[in-house]
């Protein structure tokens, strides 16, 4: 089953008993990364695969491989990469001993649920289609350039504002402002990566498509918020979360949305840079 496969539209429904581990395992975001109880959000993880568990044996379904998708796999795959994100802290850091933490627990929340499917599962639900669905059309284009535009008007604004950029170190050297550019750039392409590669094509083999949207954006803006993205952040990145999921839909390209990801954060990367210098500041709030 590829990484877009799932039930066909009319039995996948909302209301059903799968919504029970999937919200449990969603949930588990905010409770490790928003209010960072960081023991309830793993009493949720396994809640929600406990739950799948009975799901499936309710329904039927093997949690061996089989024909219709488990969603206790599904979910545990999910449960999986979000536990091992929660094993370091996200606040961010530029020093090396940050760059090793993240490189392994992002890596290994993207890598371990992958070798699980593919290996262990055998059904590879996890793929990461670069190109997709061929060339780029003219609204795709169209887009990149409103994401620069809309990426001036909104984020220096946020950034300054609210005051978030403090969540971020001071980048005053070449070496520290190399290390900030390599840092937004890899989060953003692991966020790509983990929260639309994965978690919003596993339970979008479950569900119709927005309400798998739906349940992707609560994880991913629940890791934002820990990793910076606060005050008033969730006003864009819930939006921004939604959009993304709807992109790779449309576009079956990894690439597409990791180019519009990192549009943004150039934007991003540029307020930080410049935020701690008033006059600088000042440039983007013209």
């Amino acid at each position: 089953m590829t990484a877009h496969a799932a039930v066909p539209v009319r039995e996948r429904s909302a209301w059903t008993p799968k919504l029970i581990p999937a919200l449990l395992v969603c949930l588990a975001a905010p409770a490790l990364f928003v209010v960072q109880i960081v023991w309830l959000g793993w009493l949720l993880l396994a809640l929600a695969v406990a739950s799948g568990i009975l799901v499936d044996r309710r329904a039927g379904v093997p949690l061996a491989r089989g024909e219709e998708p488990s969603i206790a796999r599904d979910v545990s795959l999910i449960a999986v990469g979000q536990f091992i994100v929660s094993l370091i802290p996200l606040h961010a850091e530029l020093d090396d001993a940050a760059f090793v933490r993240f490189t392994l627990a992002l890596g290994g929340a993207v890598v371990v649920p992958y070798v699980v499917s593919r290996f262990v599962y055998r059904d590879d639900a996890i793929r990461f289609p670069w190109r997709g669905g061929g060339r780029w059309t003219w609204w795709q284009w169209a887009w990149l350039a409103g994401v620069i535009v809309l990426g001036y008007l909104i984020l220096p604004f946020y950034f300054i504002t609210s005051g978030v950029y403090m969540n971020w170190p001071v980048v005053n050297t070449p070496d520290l402002i190399a290390r900030l550019f390599v840092g937004v750039g890899a989060v953003g392409i692991w966020d790509e990566l983990f929260f639309i590669c994965t978690v919003f094509v596993l339970l979008r083999r479950h569900f119709p498509d927005l309400t798998a949207n739906l349940l992707q954006a609560i994880v991913f803006v629940s890791f934002l918020w820990e990793l910076g993205y606060q005050a008033w952040g969730p006003a864009l990145t819930i939006p921004f979360a939604i959009v993304q999921g709807f992109l790779f839909l449309k576009t079956r390209s990894l690439a597409y949305v990791v180019t519009v990801h990192l549009l943004f954060d150039a934007v991003v990367f540029a307020v930080l840079v410049h935020a701690h210098n008033p006059e600088a500041a000042s440039i983007f709030l013209i």
